[in-house]
């Protein structure tokens, strides 16, 4: 069968030869054993309701093996054999050219080059899904193939519930992600009812098929660790980032810190994943010995070199070895995956990887508490060097929410509204009051062509818009026009593409807008071909995190959500091809909601309307809201999208003197 003929048949009605168990592809733990006997009843009795009742008797022996084996049922046997990349948008079957871009973006989250666990759906993040079985995957390519522009499709947790009649207006794929009842939102309610196969964590871009790689976050931790080096007073070269974590999208840190200018140690357990960042050239060197990484990275700094090194091994050595042998550690952080810590998501000391895994599955009580120990060993080697000086970010990992669970000492001794921890996030001191609350964020494209040349074209053009904007914008937004004109001129020789042609650039409402606009009239002219918009969940509007996205916001809103539900809303009838919304993400299962889209430009008259009208309201959203909290970088935006827009009309804050409240 050719590719098209594979994707229209969705389900094979005739059961496909049983695959081998592939050991050279790096693979998702074995989830904890949740379920009661009934509930593994009901679990395969889920599974099963995708097939045909005479398949049933040879399907439930080997899922009923899956479940036991490896806590899920990925029905491997219908992964499919065809190569997992996203191809020319052409290439795909269908009836709606906006259908095919979907499809193109469902299979590059899935790429080998692109997912952590491909074979397990799983994107980044340790349990970033995009399904939850390939069942779903079949049958949700089969109807995208069918789609026409007057449908729309709906996706409950990585299911497709079907074709519903909709308009050519109307987004064409709606997705839900781990959208629980609020009080089953528990790491275990996650287990449990991921097991049954009837909810899935969708982390923030793998859910919404909109992730592009490790490079969907190398800008803006670049932008973290240089404002990061500015807020210290010191140049990056010759100084030293210290972090761990280089699975998914932490994997970008070492790269950002190269585009800085600094020395990067980053710590990995996993050798798997070490190793493919190395020969992805995402990694300079790879270290295994604390002795030798304490001399390489003296020499690095004598030298003022520019370099990054992994460590195998786990981070909490790092930071004791680097005390002991005083080594000064000018910025530290951590992007181990802390939202998922019982799961695979962060690794006790003093145990071996593969051991550890046994114990995750095997005695998850232990495992916990070793966590939990590590934990506390981490902070307490952190707060040795914070004391000799080091300045230390969370970066929105949930790192000090789980080494404050785990009784470390990370708690601010004289705590303020949203400053309950010692070490500020990296929004509340760096991204939120110099990017957010101005409205730049991870404005991203993809060319759906394919083509490198696509991609480089579309370079030059947002370079181009950029550098004509920057000519008239005020002051307060200088550094930020000038940090995207650097990253963009910088994006070819960096060789930020994994999987799909795309790029990412930190851009604002007029950034994002006239990008959009200029790539959609060279797609009219035939200069380019199509290309996919969209952005990370993490960004101005479309995330509500009390503790990375929404940590500067402190008027008492930080844990409410309605940002994240009016920005997905308004996305969807505004214009957006598809839209998402989470629960979960970056920072863990009920820790957040955030909010998704991808839009589809093919040069139309319509596409210019939709571009306009959606995202201008996609980033003024949040900067309406960060504008009522009384941040005032973000009353600033707000006032000045006011006077480009006169249909917009937004209620400003009135701010209070606070002498006033001295005797209250």
């Amino acid at each position: 069968m050719t590719f098209k003929e594979q994707i229209q048949q969705g389900i094979p009605s005739v059961l496909p030869v049983k695959k081998v168990y592939d050991l050279a592809i790096n693979h998702a733990p074995k989830r904890k054993d949740i379920l009661s006997a009934e509930e593994k009843k009901l679990a395969l009795k889920n599974a099963l309701r995708y097939f045909e009742a005479k398949h049933h008797e040879e399907l439930l022996p080997e899922f009923a093996e899956e479940l036991e084996k490896y806590g899920r049922i990925y029905m491997y046997r219908f992964r499919p054999d065809y190569e997992m990349k996203a191809r020319d948008i052409a290439e795909y079957p269908g009836k709606s050219v906006q259908a095919k871009s979907i499809m193109l973006m469902i299979q590059n989250n899935l790429d080998y080059a692109v997912a952590q666990h491909p074979h397990e759906l799983i994107t980044y993040g340790g349990n970033g899904a995009v399904f939850q079985n390939w069942a779903q995957y079949l049958l949700t390519m089969q109807y995208l193939s069918e789609m026409t522009d007057k449908q729309t499709l709906t996706m409950y947790s990585g299911h497709p519930m079907g074709l519903y009649p909709s308009n050519k207006n109307a987004p064409r794929v709606v997705v839900t992600n781990g959208m629980v009842i609020p009080n089953y939102s528990q790491p275990d309610d996650w287990e449990k009812m991921n097991a049954l196969g009837v909810s899935q964590y969708g982390q923030m871009t793998a859910g919404s098929y909109m992730y592009i790689g490790p490079q969907g976050i190398v800008h803006g931790t670049t932008i973290t660790v240089l404002n990061g080096f500015r807020k210290i007073k010191k140049e990056p070269k010759g100084n030293l980032f210290v972090t761990a974590g280089l699975g998914g999208m932490s994997g970008a840190q070492p790269k950002a810190g190269n585009i800085a200018g600094c020395i990067t140690v980053c710590a990995e357990v996993n050798p798997k994943i070490t190793q493919v960042r190395l020969d992805q050239g995402w990694i300079d060197e790879k270290i295994t010995d604390l002795d030798e990484l304490v001399a390489r990275v003296n020499s690095a700094k004598q030298n003022k070199e520019t370099v990054s090194i992994a460590y195998l091994g786990n981070i909490v050595e790092v930071w004791e070895k680097f005390d002991e042998a005083n080594v000064h550690i000018d910025l530290g952080s951590d992007q181990t995956s802390l939202h998922n810590p019982w799961a695979g998501g962060y690794y006790p000391v003093d145990i071996s990887f593969e051991d550890a895994n046994n114990m995750m599955a095997e005695n998850p009580e232990l495992f916990k508490e070793k966590v939990q120990e590590t934990l506390r060993r981490h902070a307490k080697a952190i707060n040795k060097h914070t004391d000799k000086g080091t300045y230390f970010f969370d970066y929105g990992n949930a790192f000090l929410l789980e080494a404050s669970r785990a009784g470390a000492d990370v708690m601010n001794p004289n705590p303020t509204i949203g400053r309950e921890f010692k070490y500020p996030s990296y929004v509340q001191d760096i991204m939120g009051p110099m990017c957010f609350d101005y409205g730049f964020g991870p404005f991203r494209w993809v060319c759906a062509s394919g083509k490198s040349e696509d991609l480089a074209k579309t370079d030059a053009i947002a370079c181009a818009v950029l550098e004509k904007i920057k000519e008239n914008s005020p002051e307060e937004i200088q550094q930020q026009m000038a940090d995207n004109i650097q990253w963009i001129k910088g994006a070819q020789e960096n060789k930020l593409v994994v999987g799909s042609q795309a790029r990412i650039l930190y851009a604002d409402a007029e950034g994002r807008m006239k990008i959009a606009k200029a790539f959609n009239k060279a797609i009219k002219k035939g200069e380019i071909g199509h290309v996919v918009l969209g952005r990370d969940h993490h960004d101005v509007s479309g995330t509500d995190s009390p503790y990375r996205e929404t940590s500067n916001i402190y008027d008492g809103s930080q844990f409410t959500a309605d940002m994240a539900i009016q920005n997905v809303i308004g996305d969807s009838f505004r214009g957006a091809t598809w839209v998402s919304i989470h629960n979960g993400g970056g920072v863990g299962w009920g820790e957040v909601i955030n909010g998704g889209f991808g839009m589809l430009l093919d040069g139309s008259k319509e596409a210019s309307k939709r571009l306009k009208s959606m995202l201008f309201w996609d980033v003024n959203n949040g900067i309406s809201r960060r504008s009522w909290a009384r941040n005032s970088e973000a009353v600033f935006a707000i006032k000045r999208a006011m006077k480009s827009e006169k249909k917009l009309k937004v209620t400003l804050p009135n701010f209070v003197d606070d002498a006033l409240l001295k005797n209250f």
